[in-house]
């Protein structure tokens, strides 16, 4: 069952034996335990790829024209599994969307840096770090990487169609970490079944650090419910399959 931030503060503070709260502010104490239940929030999102999380996203534009092989990632960005950009050729009346394959940042240095700058079809790019790649301009993206984890790289660009590549070109497929309400009525982003290991989890967290005092019960009960959730994630049997296209999810 989903319980309000406000219910599971209540019901973590009934356990500790502290002042009953109205409100999730009303002591430095609920203050506190619902600090805790928002950290085990992120803890239980960052474990594994929540169905839920998973969205069709458009990567912003650099807006930076020396540097028009950029787009920037999301913020809230977990992980990013698939990658598609519109090669279309203006006039065109329909998409042409094709799949941007990663490559490791070693190997994609490789790949540019064995380009002749001397061409025509090919422009000198300075990375944020100073690092300067050759990058084919008469293209769109084949290749991509991402040396920070906030913009990702291409190994081309068409510079006939855009000085820089497009929001409105791109196409992901990314997992996104929900953003967090610190009000009474604030339901975590969960599925239902999982809110009893967050409740659990916050519980033995609030009991150590608030009481320096385990909870045997809440850490068991956790264990037993994170162990199940781990073989069952989707709603729907089997879920849904796509290949990883991406980099390894943030830790």
């Amino acid at each position: 069952m989903k319980k309000t931030l406000l219910e599971m503060t209540q019901d973590i503070l009934t356990e500790m034996d502290s002042d009953e709260v109205n409100h999730i502010d009303d002591t430095v104490e609920s203050q506190s335990v619902a600090t805790i239940i928002k950290n085990c929030y992120y803890e239980i999102l960052s474990n594994r790829n929540w169905p839920h999380m998973k969205k069709l996203v458009q990567l912003e534009s650099s807006n930076e024209v020396t540097k028009p092989n950029y787009l920037k990632l999301p913020e809230n960005l977990k992980e990013l599994s698939l990658f598609k950009y519109d090669k279309a050729k203006e006039g065109s009346f329909s998409t042409a969307y094709h799949d941007v394959h990663y490559r490791e940042p070693e190997a994609f240095l490789r790949l540019v840096s064995s380009r002749n700058l001397s061409n025509n079809d090919t422009t000198l790019v300075t990375d944020f770090s100073g690092v300067t790649m050759y990058i084919k301009n008469n293209q769109a993206p084949a290749y991509w990487t991402s040396f920070d984890d906030v913009y990702i790289v291409t190994s081309s660009y068409d510079k006939q169609q855009d000085d820089t590549l497009q929001k409105s070109r791109s196409q992901a497929i990314a997992y996104l970490f929900p953003e967090w309400e610190h009000v009474d009525m604030y339901i975590p982003d969960l599925p239902a079944e999982a809110f009893s290991l967050l409740e659990e989890e916050a519980k033995s967290t609030a009991f150590f650090t608030l009481k320096q005092m385990p909870n045997q019960k809440a850490e068991q009960k956790a264990t037993r419910q994170n162990r199940w959730l781990s073989r069952k994630a989707w709603r729907a049997e089997g879920g849904v399959k796509f290949y990883n296209y991406g980099r390894k999810g943030r830790k």
